[in-house]
C-alpha cells in the first residue's frame, strides 16, 4: 500500500503541533507552579508569629499571667490595652490555642476594627455565637475575641454587657484595645484587666537576629539599630521593616532602612540639635530647609527631634528636659494644625535661645 505525500505531509503537521501544544502545556504548567510556589510566600510577620505563650517576645510578667490562666483552665474575661505590635491578640489567641486545643476553630469567634460592630453585630452575631453549641474539652469556655474595642461604638459596648452576663456559663470575652480609658467602666470592672508595655530594645534585637539566622538575611549591626530607632518598641513594625530593606534592597545597612522607613536621617537631626545646642541658629535653619527639601512633614521632623533628643549624650539631664519640653508643645501645635516650616524654625530659634545668655534678650 502506497502512502500519499499529502497524508504523510498531514501526520507530520500534525505531530509537531501535537509536540508543540505539549511544549507550551508544559511549560505554563511550570509557569503556573512557579507562580503557585510564589504566591504562597508568607509575610514574615505571618510566618514567625507566635503559636504559644512560651514564644511570645516581652511583657513577661503579664504574659505569666495568661500562663497561670492557661494552667488553671478557667479563663475569665480579659481586657487586654497597649500599644499597637506589641502582641496583645497574639497572646489572646496562643491562650485560646492552648485552652481549646482542636476545638479552637468552632470555639473562637474574631471581630476586628474591619468588621461591622454596631448593636445589630452585638445582637445577631455574638449573641448567636454565644447560643451556640460546641464541643470543647472538659471546663472550657467559646471565647470571643474583640480586638480594637475601643473604636467600638459605645452603644454597642453597652448592648455587650447583658450579653457577657447571660452567656458567661459558656462564653468568655477577651477585648485587645490601644487605650483602656474608651472602654466604658461596666465592661472594665467585668474584665481581668492585663496592660502590656513596649518590647525592650533588647527583646527586639534577639527576635530580628533569630529571624535573619533562619532567612539568610544579610546585614550589619548599623542596619538592625536603625530597625530598632524606627520602630520603637512595636515588634511587627520592626519585621515588616526588616523585610522590606532586605526584599527590596538585599541588605540591611542604616542607609537602606531609612530609605526604605521613609525618615529623616538621625544624622541631619542628630546635627540640627548640636547646632541649638552651640546656639547657631543659621547652621540649624540650614539642616532644616535639607530635610524640609526632602518632603517629610512636620510631624516627621518633630517626632524624629523627640526621639534623638532622648538619646543625645552630649546635653545635659536639664537642658535635655528643656529640650524635649519644646519639641513636645510645638509637636502640639503641629497636630493641631499648623505645620509649617515657620513653625519648625521657630521652635530652632527656642532651642538656640535655651543655650544663650538670658541677659542678652533683657530689655
Amino acid at each position: 500500500m502506497t502512502t500519499s505525500p499529502t497524508t504523510t505531509a498531514t501526520a507530520a503537521g500534525a505531530s509537531s503541533a501535537t509536540a508543540a501544544s505539549s511544549k507550551a502545556a508544559t511549560t505554563t504548567t511550570t509557569t503556573t507552579d512557579a507562580a503557585a510556589a510564589t504566591s504562597y510566600e508568607l509575610p514574615w510577620v505571618e510566618k514567625y508569629r507566635p503559636q504559644r505563650l512560651d514564644d511570645v517576645v516581652g511583657n513577661r510578667a503579664t504574659i505569666e499571667r495568661l500562663k497561670a490562666i492557661q494552667h488553671d483552665g478557667n479563663c475569665p474575661h480579659l481586657l487586654i490595652s497597649g500599644l499597637p505590635g506589641i502582641g496583645k491578640t497574639t497572646s489572646v489567641h496562643c491562650l485560646a490555642h492552648a485552652l481549646l486545643g482542636d476545638a479552637y476553630r468552632e470555639g473562637v469567634l474574631e471581630l476586628n476594627a474591619s468588621d461591622e460592630r454596631g448593636i445589630d453585630v452585638v445582637r445577631n452575631k455574638i449573641k448567636t455565637f454565644a447560643q451556640k453549641k460546641v464541643s470543647l474539652p472538659p471546663g472550657r469556655h467559646k471565647i470571643i475575641i474583640l480586638d480594637e474595642a475601643d473604636s467600638m461604638t459605645p452603644g454597642a459596648q453597652q448592648a455587650l454587657r447583658r450579653t457577657m452576663e447571660i452567656y458567661s456559663s459558656t462564653t468568655r470575652f477577651a477585648f485587645a484595645c490601644n487605650q483602656s480609658s474608651k472602654i466604658i467602666e461596666p465592661i472594665q470592672s467585668r474584665c481581668a484587666i492585663l496592660r502590656f508595655a513596649k518590647v525592650r530594645d533588647e527583646e527586639i534585637l534577639k527576635r530580628l537576629l533569630e529571624i535573619c539566622e533562619m532567612e539568610g538575611v544579610e546585614y550589619n549591626d548599623e542596619g538592625l539599630a536603625a530597625i530598632i530607632f524606627t520602630t520603637e518598641g512595636d515588634m511587627r513594625q520592626a519585621i515588616n521593616n526588616l523585610q522590606s530593606t532586605y526584599t527590596g534592597l538585599g541588605f540591611v545597612n542604616q542607609e537602606n532602612v531609612f530609605k526604605v522607613c521613609d525618615q529623616p536621617h538621625p544624622h541631619l537631626v542628630r546635627a540640627i540639635l548640636e547646632s541649638c545646642r552651640a546656639a547657631d541658629i543659621d547652621a540649624a535653619m540650614d539642616r532644616l530647609d535639607e530635610i524640609w527639601s526632602k518632603g517629610y512633614s512636620a510631624v516627621d521632623i518633630v517626632t524624629t527631634l523627640f526621639r534623638v533628643a532622648k538619646t543625645l549624650d552630649s546635653l545635659s539631664e536639664a537642658v535635655k528636659l528643656d529640650f524635649i519640653r519644646e519639641i513636645g508643645w510645638t509637636h502640639i501645635k503641629v497636630l493641631e494644625g499648623v505645620s509649617t516650616n515657620v513653625q519648625l524654625g521657630g521652635l530652632l530659634a527656642r532651642l538656640c535661645r535655651l543655650n544663650m545668655n538670658a541677659k542678652l534678650f533683657e530689655l
